[in-house]
């Protein structure tokens, strides 16, 4: 058998290894990134950020977790999951997702604490977190806005883009009286939490942090716990699942060959579809007013009521503006850091019967590789359209060449430029010529 006929997983030689249920391939997938600070990729099949997902199944995940959480807090065993909901809801189970969601959403307490999701994969899950918790939320953020003031930042040492912003509209979100839980999808080494905690110990230092992720991959020698003691508080740690990852000592070198073959994610199309998106603005469709779109500055426990409350309206004049069509398969992709909105809207399409998947863009450069079991199959490349004050560079959007019918692509109005249009939708457009695309803006 020639090299390339041999599975590029295989060639790469990472292995999941077990701790425990569920199984780590039930939570991950894996992939190469394009980074010389870390080779591997864990690919997460519950967050919805780089493989389309059923968005109650990654809504689900979220609230699991937040239940775990408060069971942390409360000083209780943490409960147990229900593994084979969960694999049947993997598995393309179509009524399992619906059961997971309502499985996960029973027993939230108020929860006086402040959740905070950090990096950009994680500003959809730490608000599911919160919405289980009924606690404050806020997200990191890559883009400075002039009328904030910074009151804290980390650096995520792994990433190509490795500072975040912290702004809160007003210092008491972050006051020091409460549990901080911080939210991440996936804990590899625990430096970015450690980063992260310590530059908000330094500005509101308090005795109680939980630090939860979909999966815990730290290696046994990890000191993120002993870390946290060190600045004179207690930390604990919950996940959905437990796993380590063996990995050769030549990765590098296996990388660097399975780069040499893979697929470059395509660009946008010349003279595009020759067909114009719609625009729906949510704004104009009775936002409920005051209600902030998400957590960059701040979420307050009494928000994710509102917002649940105005969700199906918002979501059903949606459909009738966008003309969807009985059995229209739709794909909603946010757009980085937007990540909960897009998702809940995609959550209460699925909830009122619409064939719905959840996706969102990047800025993670990754390798596409074509081959079953490897978890980019396909990819789209094309230029920031927010005016990022790192400058335009390329975003990606992974797996988003499937069978639409129809394509959400959510915005907020930073986003919404002549660059989006140029950009992002003319290479879904190339992706998914058949594909009717409706461009979403928030408030």
């Amino acid at each position: 058998m020639t090299a390339a006929a041999v599975p590029v997983l295989d060639r790469l030689g990472i292995r999941l290894i077990a701790h425990g249920e569920p199984e780590p391939e039930t939570l991950l997938g894996l992939a190469l990134r394009h980074n010389p600070k870390r080779a591997q990729l864990l690919v997460s099949r519950l967050l919805g950020k780089h493989v389309p997902t059923d968005p109650r199944l990654v809504r689900a995940a979220g609230l699991l977790l937040g239940g775990r959480v408060a069971d942390a807090l409360a000083g209780r065993p943490l409960r147990d999951l229900p593994h084979d909901l969960l694999r049947a809801a993997l598995d393309g189970d179509p009524a399992a997702p619906a059961a997971l969601q309502g499985h996960a959403v029973a027993g939230a307490e108020p929860t006086d604490a402040l959740v905070l999701g950090f990096a950009e994969t994680a500003t959809g899950l730490g608000h599911s977190v919160a919405e289980a918790l009924a606690a404050d939320y806020l997200h990191s953020t890559r883009r400075p806005v002039p009328w904030f003031e910074p009151v804290g930042g980390f650096s995520e040492e792994h990433s190509h883009a490795t500072e975040h912003l912290l702004l809160p509209a007003g210092a008491t979100l972050l006051r020091g009286d409460r549990p901080l839980v911080l939210v991440d999808d996936e804990l590899s080494t625990g430096r970015t939490a450690l980063n992260t905690i310590t530059a908000l110990h330094a500005v509101a230092p308090r005795e109680r942090y939980v630090l939860a992720a979909l999966v815990d991959v730290r290696p046994e020698t990890s000191s993120l716990v002993d870390g946290v003691a060190a600045l004179g508080a207690r930390l604990d740690v919950v996940a959905l699942g437990r796993a380590g990852v063996h990995l050769p000592a030549d990765l590098a070198a296996r990388a660097e060959q399975v780069k040499a073959s893979a697929v470059a994610p395509t660009g946008p199309a010349g003279g595009g579809s020759g067909r114009p998106p719609e625009r729906v603005v949510l704004a104009d469709l009775g936002w409920p007013a005051g209600l902030p779109v998400g957590g960059r500055h701040g979420f307050r426990r009494a928000d994710h009521a509102t917002l649940a409350e105005a969700l199906p309206r918002l979501a059903r004049t949606v459909v009738t503006l966008a003309g969807f069509a009985d059995g229209d398969r739709t794909l909603v992709l946010g757009t980085e850091e937007l990540m909960a909105l897009p998702l809940r809207l995609a959550q209460t399409l699925a909830d009122a019967g619409h064939d719905v998947a959840f996706s969102t863009t990047t800025r993670s450069p990754a390798v596409v590789v074509d081959e079953p079991g490897y978890a980019l199959r396909s990819g789209i490349t094309f230029p920031a359209h927010d005016d990022p004050v790192d400058g335009p560079g390329p975003r990606f959007a992974y797996n988003v060449a499937g069978p639409w019918d129809r394509i959400l692509v959510v915005v907020d109005p930073a986003g919404d430029t002549p660059a989006l249009h140029t950009g992002l939708l003319a290479a879904l457009a190339a992706a998914v010529p058949s594909a009717r695309i409706t461009v979403v803006v928030t408030p």
